[in-house]
């Protein structure tokens, strides 16, 4: 699977949300958009990373930069998890995993010696022209929100 990579085009999506509202790439136009892509909902590393951005979402907003979660999960599930952590942002429904597929994070992983396919946690940050500003692959939870602060105050410098 190809990774994308700054100045790369970001590919197009359009997924349902937690609420089952199509949210689309094309929506964001104009505006710095930050996804990030978690394996799966109400599990604890995906729920430390969601928090982190629910609490930095503040300062994104401030800063202009929309901020949506996607993963495999549901519509349903994903509003059980925002509901339980008040996470008050998009959570996007990539049942048939195309978008993670586009965006290079749908992979073999392997847990206690046995294979299966999943989301690699990984995130980006794009520009208002819709090119990706920065990639992150295999980013862990905790280092989500400070990796895009950095890249954001790069990108204001």
């Amino acid at each position: 699977m190809a990774k994308l990579k700054p100045g790369d085009k970001a590919p197009a999506f359009a997924l349902a949300d937690q609420n089952n509202q199509k949210r689309s790439l094309a929506d964001y136009k104009g505006h710095a958009l930050f996804i990030y892509f978690y394996p799966k909902a109400l599990t604890p590393g995906c729920t430390t990373q969601s928090c982190n951005v629910r609490d930095a979402l503040a300062e994104l907003t401030a800063l202009g930069v929309a901020v949506v979660g996607i993963c495999p999960d549901p519509p349903l599930l994903q509003k059980q998890f925002d509901e339980q952590h008040g996470l008050g942002f998009p959570l996007l429904a990539d049942t048939e995993h195309a978008v993670a597929e586009a965006y290079g994070v749908w992979g073999e992983k392997s847990m206690y010696g046995k294979t299966y396919m999943g989301i690699t946690r990984s995130a980006f940050l794009i520009d208002a022209q819709g090119k990706i500003a920065q990639a992150w692959y295999k980013i862990s939870p905790e280092e989500t929100v400070p990796e895009l602060r950095k890249a954001l105050g790069s990108l204001q410098s």
